[in-house]
């Protein structure tokens, strides 16, 4: 009983220790990270006045949010949201369905409705996200209907320096210009670094790689935008930008869903796999969930700058704790992902634990690695959110590999995200005395 009763006054102790260091550097951050918020909510005003401009052309009024049901012929509101997307993304068209179940299912819809047997897929920034394995048939098993078992190839340029240097250009005018040139059908860049050791993509830099692609090429430019929507100025150019309705563009709100959006032939025929050939865009009843995916997208530029500050808040709290961290403090980002490389599998869970004991929703519970459909490894994921797996919410995951690196992305408010971050770097120093 005495021995317990020391180990718990120590254990407070520690955490006093802990929370006075914490404090000092989240001090220390709220003077160095003035200048960068301060432009994170110039691109969210600017972001807004464009949002609100689109909803004013698309005549967004209440008879927008009626449900529509079966077929859902005539549904103004999923028009007006299909209007808007393409509008503020920049692109001819866009398709917006809350059926759409994730990223990977946007992507999946685009990738077959652009694809044929025969045809190549070449990803220019290495390999693309775990889930995508299965779907392209470079993992898992043969027959369940991969790119690959419908005579779809695959090849892959790794990004330069080591994944920090962008795109291999000279690799991928080769590949364009190469006997089998006429066969990439489509060229696929992932703009967040996934669970790699990488840097994000600029919105910039992908729409250099479009301008190079069609100077060369009839190829498709496919842009997985999970994470990036809303982090700059504008969208990349693509023929087609897929993301999440439960990352950047929800705004917190939409409770599922994804979006294509791009040219208007690359859109309708995604649309032709997302329903049948012939039919397209022109169904899809909504079901009531409009309200959610239009105050969602009003709402997205703002609560992407949430997390936009809480992201550089977390890189300064960890670096200051010595990890390392990236992006670092101090860089713009176009994502809204920091990773921080704990270095082993009690370090990375306490990280998330920290994350979960702040969140809003199961904060009582702790996460346990698990083996998550469609990931290689065991992956440990904190995840307290209202719409469940929100990564626009503040939540941290990673694979139980080496270097156990956390991805830690959201939060709905930069006050919560705060709290999340010095509660996850609490538990981290309590784990390994830092």
């Amino acid at each position: 009983m005495t021995e317990k009763s020391n180990t718990t006054v120590n254990n407070n102790a520690d955490r006093t220790d802990i929370k006075e260091k914490l404090n000092k550097i989240a001090a220390d951050a709220d003077l160095a990270l003035r200048d960068i918020f301060a432009d994170i909510d110039k691109v969210a005003m600017s972001r807004t006045e464009a949002v609100s401009r689109a909803f004013a052309r698309a005549r967004v009024s209440e008879s927008c949010f009626n449900p529509t049901s079966g077929y859902g012929y005539g549904d103004r509101g999923r028009e007006a949201i299909d209007a808007i997307y393409a509008e503020v993304f920049g692109c001819d068209a866009a398709l917006v369905r809350h059926n759409i179940v994730s990223g990977t299912h946007a992507l999946t819809i685009g990738l077959f409705g652009l694809l044929r047997p025969g045809d190549i897929l070449l990803s220019v920034t290495g390999a693309p996200y775990d889930t995508l394995g299965e779907v392209i048939g470079i993992r898992g098993e043969s027959g369940i209907g991969s790119l690959r078992d419908f005579g779809v190839e695959y090849d892959e340029i790794p990004l330069l320096g080591d994944g920090f240097g962008g795109i291999d250009y000279a690799s991928l005018a080769a590949k364009l210009s190469g006997n089998d040139g006429h066969r990439i059908k489509v060229v696929f860049a992932q703009r967040s670094r996934g669970y790699c050791n990488r840097s994000s993509l600029t919105a910039a830099e992908l729409s250099a790689l479009a301008e190079f692609v069609h100077a060369r090429s009839s190829a498709y430019v496919v842009v997985d935008n999970c994470y990036g929507e809303f982090t700059e100025d504008k969208e990349p150019a693509a023929d087609l930008l897929i993301g999440s309705l439960i990352k950047n563009p929800g705004g917190g709100l939409a409770m599922s869903g994804g979006y294509l959006a791009g040219t208007a032939r690359a859109v309708e025929l995604a649309s032709y796999r997302l329903t049948s050939p012939g039919i397209g865009a022109e169904v899809g009843a909504t079901l009531g969930q409009n309200r959610h995916i239009l105050q969602g997208f009003f709402m997205a530029p703002h609560t992407v700058a949430q997390a936009l500050k809480t992201a550089h808040f977390a890189a300064y709290v960890f670096e200051a704790l010595g990890f390392d961290v990236s992006p670092r403090w101090d860089e713009r980002r176009s994502d809204i992902i920091t990773t921080v490389r704990l270095g082993s599998p009690e370090a990375l869970c306490a990280f998330c634990c920290g994350i979960q004991h702040a969140s809003p929703v199961d904060g009582f519970v702790t996460p346990e690695p698990w083996d998550m459909p469609g990931y290689a490894d065991k992956v440990i994921m904190a995840a307290g959110t209202f719409v469940s797996g929100a990564s626009i919410e503040l939540s941290a995951d990673g694979p139980l590999r080496p270097p156990y690196t956390a991805f830690m992305q959201g939060a709905l408010t930069y006050e919560s995200g705060r709290l999340g971050v010095l509660s996850a770097a609490e538990e981290v120093m309590l784990n390994t005395k830092a």
